[in-house]
């Protein structure tokens, strides 16, 4: 056996230390979704019910249900997530397998960096611009959803980039040292591989598209419709929008119902996190390597 000297002594003494730093930040961290949690369960909870989630607003919007909202909200992701997610996945295709690694190359790639950082408000007027005046969309569905989705493209290009980059560059010289082309060995291979770190990039964009307010209040949110979207080119209610007006434009609003609508709000995100989370999970325990 043999004795600690004083030197493993001090090394494990600042092991211990060290970890109990990083669990201390890692708390830090936990605790304040914790108690924002907490508070929306406590505050919010107690309006939740069927009538709450089915029903439309009345007595202006001071009773009733928030359904045109959060059917509205289910559908702007949607609609999002059908523009954005083919147009980033095959950009990241090309940007990984196909570009060639020049300063036009880079310049791209730094260009979609910058754009994930424009500020969601500059993202609306180039909505308004764009879709809402130049292409005739009007305020609509089909208009502030595709504001979100340029808004959230860099997104899933990053994602989808990374993802196929980290899949091994063996994989692609056995194919096409069995004759296969790019475009096979990119169907074939690569992509069923970076499958996982693609719904990264959806799990991210969703959360983001469903919390946004900026740019679908320009685009085609509304403060109050009496009926349901009929179509894509038809105003629609939103949750986001929805949680600001009853938090700040209101009188006489009962405290405990802008609770209600922010945990609708985040628990209908997490659960649709949460399916795309297990999706990723399966399709990664699937993988041979």
């Amino acid at each position: 056996m043999f004795e600690a000297t004083q030197l493993n002594r001090r090394n494990e003494t600042t092991q211990k230390l060290f970890r109990m730093a990083l669990g201390s930040m890692t708390g830090l961290l936990i605790l304040p979704v914790i108690l924002i949690m907490g508070m929306l369960i406590w505050k919010g909870a107690p309006v939740i019910s069927f009538e709450f989630l089915f029903t439309e607003p009345t007595k202006g919007m001071t009773a009733g249900g928030i359904f045109p909202a959060l059917l509205g909200t289910v559908l702007l992701v949607v609609v999002a997530l059908l523009a954005s997610v083919p147009l980033g996945v095959a950009a990241a295709i090309y940007l990984s397998e196909y570009a060639p690694d020049n300063w036009f190359t880079r310049a791209i790639n730094l260009a979609i960096i910058n754009l994930a950082g424009v500020p969601s408000i500059v993202h609306a007027l180039v909505g308004v611009g764009a879709f809402v005046i130049f292409f005739r969309f009007g305020t609509s569905i089909l208009a502030a959803s595709l504001t979100l989705a340029i808004m959230t493209l860099p997104v899933v290009i990053v994602a989808t980039r990374e993802s196929l980059q980290a899949v091994p560059e063996a994989f692609r010289e056995a194919c096409w040292n069995m004759g296969a082309t790019r475009w096979q060995t990119i169907r074939r291979v690569v992509l069923p591989n970076a499958v996982t770190g693609i719904l990264t990039g959806v799990i991210l964009e969703v959360s983001r598209t469903a919390g946004e307010t900026a740019p679908i209040m320009f685009t085609g949110a509304a403060f109050f419709l009496p009926l349901l979207p009929q179509s894509v080119l038809d105003q629609t209610m939103a949750m986001s929008l929805h949680l600001f007006v009853v938090s700040t434009q209101v009188p006489n609003m009962p405290e405990q119902l802008p609770y209600g609508v922010a945990l609708v709000l985040i628990s209908m995100v997490l659960l649709m996190n949460s399916l795309s989370i297990a999706l990723r999970m399966y399709l990664r325990g699937k993988k041979k390597w």
